[in-house]
């Protein structure tokens, strides 16, 4: 466990998966913060999804 790598892009569920997978989901969330903070609208308006 010591060597591996764990940016190492691999198939499967693997510790660089798991690495990826939180990665993007923050950036996500950034995004959906820096939306609703400049449209000043819940995202849900934002994409239609309420009326």
């Amino acid at each position: 466990m010591k060597n591996k790598d764990r940016n190492l892009w691999v198939w499967g569920f693997t510790y660089g998966a798991e690495n990826w997978n939180g990665r993007l989901a923050m950036l996500g969330i950034f995004a959906l913060i820096i939306t609703e903070s400049l449209t000043n609208t819940n995202i849900l308006y934002f994409l239609g999804l309420l009326n």
